[in-house]
């Protein structure tokens, strides 16, 4: 099979019983309806047993009373663990 890109081998791979096109050489990943489907029933899946309650909002930042900018309630480069990090993590 031939990707669709840039027409360089395929390989199938399978991820928790997703089977899963990727490209040997753009590093492209493929799938068709019935994987996109299987990986939107897990999606529900891992929200409904990790996300059940919403968590308590962050603490008030106060900054300086003149207005001046402040460095709290910023998270740069910080990232929410999902399950599509799971799959794709090796």
């Amino acid at each position: 099979m031939q990707c669709p890109k840039c027409r360089g081998n395929m390989r199938t791979l399978d991820r928790n019983g997703v089977h899963i096109e990727q490209c040997d050489n753009c590093r492209g990943i493929f799938l068709d309806y019935g994987e996109l489907e299987t990986l939107s029933r897990m999606e529900n899946q891992w929200n409904q047993q990790h996300y059940a309650a919403p968590p308590p909002p962050p603490p008030p930042v106060h900054g300086p009373a003149w207005g001046g900018g402040h460095h709290g309630g910023h998270h740069y480069g910080h990232r929410r663990n999902s399950w599509v990090g799971m799959l794709f993590s090796s």
